[in-house]
């Protein structure tokens, strides 16, 4: 990472790395979950209390209990080990990327009770603001700009996390389940986010 020219601030275990993290307060966090006197998934958790850093898990367990485990405890992303470098690189890109600001993007969108402002990065519901994570904003972000338009899940993975896989496609169920628990009256109902059987998912245009 230090010779792609970031900044690099590291913890050899659980407890340091929540001290480093509100130290530094750094913009992204490769967070290992097999890590000793505080494991990665208690970490997640106190993290998560204070800051909506993005955070990369790295795991060398591949059950996809744990991948979705870690998701809907509001991890961004995931890599399972062994991994190319160029592989890590690339996904802190993607991450760090959808984090800068865009003027052409500095609109409200609006349908039912919600309002997303995308230069504020926010979501409200009949006024109230909504905690979402970035990846959570981003998907709604994209469903709500093109309402009525079926996307695929390859389709979000790469606008949201600007590279797609065939494997990772679900991870997208995930934080979709995550998104309507936050915005939909009735999750097992939902209004806003549809599911398009086969295809993906698109956001209701009658609203």
């Amino acid at each position: 990472m230090q010779q792609e020219g970031y900044q690099v601030v590291t913890a050899s275990n659980g407890r340091e790395a929540l001290f480093v993290a509100r130290e530094h307060q750094p913009d992204l966090i490769v967070l290992d979950l097999m890590m000793p006197e505080l494991d990665g998934w208690e970490f997640l958790r106190r993290h998560r209390q204070e800051r909506n850093t993005p955070i990369i898990m790295l795991t060398a367990r591949i059950e996809d209990m744990d991948k979705v485990a870690g998701l809907e405890m509001g991890a961004d992303d995931y890599i399972t080990k062994p991994f190319s470098p160029r592989e890590l690189v690339a996904r802190v890109r993607a991450v760090l990327r959808r984090l800068e600001p865009a003027a052409e993007k500095s609109d409200l969108l609006r349908a039912g009770a919600l309002e997303l402002d995308r230069a504020a990065h926010t979501l409200k519901k009949e006024g109230k603001l909504v905690e979402l994570t970035r990846m959570e904003f981003d998907l709604l972000n994209t469903l709500m700009s093109s309402p009525g338009r079926a996307f695929s899940r390859l389709e979000l993975l790469e606008r949201t996390q600007g590279y797609a896989y065939d494997g990772y496609e679900r991870t997208i169920d995930v934080h979709i389940k995550n998104l309507r628990k936050k915005i939909e009256a009735d999750s097992a109902n939902p209004l806003y986010i549809l599911t398009v059987f086969g295809v993906g998912y698109r956001f209701n245009p009658d609203l």
